[in-house]
Formats: C-alpha cells, structure tokens, sequence
C-alpha cells in the first residue's frame, strides 16, 4: 500500500507545483506583467508578487529599462546630391505596457523600422554642410520625429544620436582642396590687412614728419647709431637732401651777399 501511494503522492506534489508556478508570478522592479483574461485586458500589475487564476489569466511580462537600438549604416543622398553612409543609435523605453502589448504586434521591430525610415528621410532634407556641423540639430528633430510616431504605442525616445558620417573617397579630397583653398584665402586676407594698417601708419608718421622736418633728421641719426652698433667695416647710407638744404642756403646766401659787395 505505501509502494502505491508514494507515486501518487509525487505526482500530486508535481502537479500542485505546477500550479503553484502558474498561479503566482513574481514581477521584478524594472517589470510589469500585462494581464488578459479570457482574451481581455485587465491591466499591468507589478512589481512584486502578482496572483494569477489558472487557464483563465494569460501574463506578458514588458521591461521598463532603457532599450538601446543600434541602426546600421543606411546609404543615402543628401539634398545637394552627396552620397553619404550614416548610422545611429535610438534610446528608447516602455511608458505604458498596456498599449506596447495592445497597439503594435512586436514594439521593438516596429521602433527600429521606425527610426530607419526616419533616418533616411530626414537626413536626405540636409545638405553636408548641415549634416557634418549641426549634429545636434538634426538628433533633436530625429528624436522627435520618431517619439511622435510611436508615442501611441506607449513608447517614449529618450535619445537618438548620428554616431559616424562616411563620405566618399573623392568627396574627402574635394573637401580637402576646398578647405587648403579657404587657408590660403585667409592668409592673404591677413597679409593685406597687415599691408593696410602698415601703410596708415606710415602716413600718419609722414603727416607729423612734415609738420617738425628736424624729426626726419633725428630719425636717420638713429639709425646711424642702429647700424654702426653692429661694428662693420664700410656703411653706406643716403644722406638726405634734408639734411644738407640749410648748409646749402647758407652758403648759396653767403655767396650772394659777396657778389653783392
């Protein structure tokens, strides 16, 4: 008789631990369990223990955390007609289970067709310029874009970010150019501003010359000094007619004044 009743007795045991596991499911904190009964949706319970009735209550079990969605690299044109490669990243995550069980089949697939049709669309309305320095401005209409398009099915897109621009080998050396072109411009630019304002000075310090002529004479003794200091053996340097008018009106004065005797 004890032979007969210990399967009997295992069996009841293995069947109300079956029971057990279907009546009672355990919900962790970043979790929520969408409940159907009999087809219908009841809510989203969680977290914690949650009570189930057998064969009549069906759970799915939604994670809350943040889902990062990584989107390959799409080949696309932009507007003023430049073949780029891009990939990005979409940060999305559940705010209402309920309607990511109801709303859409499978939430994930829908967000991630989602965003690749966005990224394609919305990048072929910039041109390389804009693509390669507003970055941030095209992840913030990006995320946008893609937050309002699933918002129904209670997902909400933290975040999207264009992680890499490949552009073509000959798009690279054009830039190349374009961009030793633009260092070149600059630098004549600067060159001539240096020439203008070089050349303001000089006409003012002409303008205050012609006012006090002796300063004119002052400057090339100073020179003099500048170059005998370096202690070569021969200097050659102009004289100025300046220096030498008085002496000459002296002296043509002079001869004059003994004609006249």
């Amino acid at each position: 008789m004890t032979a007969f009743l210990a399967p009997v007795i295992v069996a009841v045991i293995l069947v109300g631990l079956s029971l057990l596991g279907s009546i009672v499911k355990i919900a962790r904190e970043y979790e929520r369990g969408v409940i159907f009964r009999l087809g219908r949706l009841i809510g989203a319970r969680g977290p914690g223990v949650i009570i189930l009735i057998p064969i009549v209550d069906r759970m799915i079990k939604i994670d809350l955390r943040v889902v990062t969605l990584d989107i390959p690299r799409q080949e696309m044109m932009t507007r003023d007609n430049v073949p780029v490669t891009v990939d990005a990243v979409v940060y999305f995550r559940i705010v209402n289970p309920e309607d990511a069980i109801v709303k859409v089949e499978n939430f994930s697939r829908a967000t991630y067709l989602v965003a690749q049709t966005t990224l394609r669309s919305t990048l072929g309305q910039h041109e390389l310029d804009e693509l390669l320095s507003q970055r941030d401005k095209i992840n913030q209409q990006l995320q946008r874009i893609i937050d309002e398009t699933t918002e129904p099915w209670g997902i909400k897109v933290t975040l999207v970010e264009v992680r890499d621009v490949v552009l073509p080998e000959s798009m690279k050396r054009s830039m190349a150019r374009q961009a030793e072109v633009e260092r070149e411009r600059r630098a004549k630019i600067i060159n001539a501003e240096g020439e203008y304002q070089a050349a303001e000075k000089l006409v003012q310090a002409a303008a205050r010359i012609a006012e006090q002529p002796v300063a004119l004479q002052l400057r090339y003794l100073q020179a003099l000094a500048e170059v005998a200091s370096e202690q070569n053996s021969t200097i050659v340097f102009p004289i100025p007619i300046d220096l030498i008018t008085p002496f000459v009106k002296r002296l043509g004065g002079g001869d004059g004044a003994k004609g006249v005797g």
